[in-house]
């Protein structure tokens, strides 16, 4: 059994910076990868960002604002989010792939105001 938890959300006005963290918790297995997902309302959930060992992906919306990483223990992942726009307010999951399984946090809600 893994659990994800999430944290760092909020509100904030647009420009500004959030730091998401995600905590992962029981059998977690040293390959794997981690990221972050997102879904605004009306919206299907989409990428953000993944990392796997040190090789990251982002999409494009994102890319040179955004930047995720993952702590030493390798149980828990960040993403840094910088010059936040109106359009990347969503409900930001975390989300671990390990032996062709996924699992999710519960979601953390980021809301940029113009």
């Amino acid at each position: 059994q893994v659990q994800l938890v999430e944290s760092g959300g909020g509100l904030v006005r647009a420009g500004g910076s959030l730091r998401l963290s995600c905590a992962a918790s029981g059998s977690i297995f040293s390959i794997n990868a981690m990221g972050w997902y997102r879904q605004a309302p009306g919206k299907q959930r989409e990428l953000v960002a993944t990392i796997i060992s040190d090789k990251t992906k982002y999409t494009d919306s994102v890319k040179g604002r955004f930047t995720i990483s993952r702590g030493n223990a390798k149980n828990t992942v960040y993403l840094q989010m910088n010059s936040l726009k109106p359009e990347d307010t969503a409900v930001y999951f975390c989300n671990l792939w390990q032996l062709a399984r996924d699992y999710w946090g519960q979601g953390t809600q980021v809301t940029v105001s113009s």
